[in-house]
C-alpha cells in the first residue's frame, strides 16, 4: 500500500469569475466567464491567471511584468477591491470564490487590461514631475551632494510603483477623470521634497490648488488602505492640503 504520509494531498477547486471584454471588438458584450482550477501550496492571482490562460482561456487578457509587487502591472478588482494579483494568495479567500473584474477610472483595454500608462503620462504632464531649476548642469562634474535626510524624503515618496490601485479606489477620481488623484498629489510631495527643484509653493499651487487637485480629495483615504507600497499618503495629502490653504489666502 501507498504511504499516506507522502501522497500529495489533493488541492481545493477554486472558482473563478472573471470579466471578459474587448471594446475594440463590435460583436463582444461584457460578461462574465467562470474557470474551475486546482489550487496549489502558494498559489497567487498571478499564477492562477497563467494556468487560466495556458489551459482553459488562451484568449483571457490581464497584465503583468515583474511578479514581484514592483512593477504595478497587474493591479485589478480582486472580489471588488483594487489589489496586486501577483501579491494576493488565493488562500486568502477561504470560500474559494474569487472575482475579478477590471480596475476602474482607466481606459479598459481588453477583459482585466487597462492602459494605466495613458493615465499617468497625462497626470505626469499635469503636475508636471520634473526637476524645474533654472541652474546649468554639467554632466562633466559631480553633482551637488544632497543632505541625506533630504534624499530619504524623496526616496520614500519615490517609492510609488504608479500601479493606478489609489486611483481605482478613490470615489473622487472615478466622478472627476480630470482630479490628479493621489499618485499626482504624492508627485507633488516628492518635488517639494527634493531641494534640486527649485518651485516655490505659489507655483505648486498653481498646478493642484483647485478641485482637481487637492481640494477635490474627500479624505476618505481609500488610497492609503489600498496602497500596496504602504506610502503614507495620509500624512502627505493633510501636510499638502494645509500648505495650499495657507497659500490660497494670502
Amino acid at each position: 500500500m501507498p504511504d499516506s504520509k507522502n501522497t500529495p494531498k489533493k488541492g481545493r477547486m477554486l472558482t473563478f469569475e472573471i470579466l471578459k471584454y474587448n471594446p475594440s471588438d463590435p460583436e463582444s458584450k461584457p460578461h462574465f466567464e467562470i474557470y474551475k482550477i486546482e489550487e496549489t501550496p502558494g498559489m497567487t492571482l498571478f499564477i492562477a491567471l497563467n494556468i487560466i490562460r495556458e489551459s482553459l482561456d488562451p484568449d483571457l487578457a490581464f497584465d503583468f511584468v515583474c511578479r514581484a509587487g514592483i512593477c504595478g502591472s497587474c493591479g485589478m478588482l480582486i472580489n471588488g477591491k483594487p489589489m496586486l494579483a501577483c501579491k494576493t494568495l488565493t488562500s486568502h479567500y477561504e470560500n474559494g470564490k474569487i472575482q475579478l473584474m477590471p480596475m476602474p477610472a482607466f481606459e479598459l483595454l481588453k477583459d482585466l487590461s487597462v492602459n494605466t500608462g495613458k493615465w499617468m503620462e497625462g497626470m505626469s504632464r499635469r503636475v508636471e514631475s520634473w526637476v524645474h531649476s533654472a541652474q546649468e548642469h554639467d554632466i562633466s562634474r559631480i553633482e551637488k551632494p544632497v543632505e541625506p535626510k533630504d534624499a530619504d524624503a524623496t526616496f520614500e515618496l519615490d517609492r510609488c510603483i504608479e500601479c493606478g490601485i489609489c486611483v481605482s479606489s478613490c470615489a473622487t477620481a472615478l466622478m472627476r477623470p480630470d482630479f490628479v488623484g493621489a499618485v499626482g498629489l504624492n508627485r507633488i510631495m516628492r518635488f517639494t521634497a527634493d531641494p534640486q527643484d527649485e518651485r516655490t509653493d505659489e507655483d505648486m499651487y498653481e498646478l493642484i490648488g483647485d478641485d482637481s487637485g487637492i481640494f477635490g480629495c474627500m479624505s476618505l483615504l481609500a488610497c492609503e488602505d489600498h496602497c500596496p507600497k504602504k506610502l503614507p499618503l495620509q500624512e502627505q495629502l493633510a501636510y499638502l492640503r494645509r500648505k495650499m490653504s495657507e497659500v490660497g489666502k494670502r
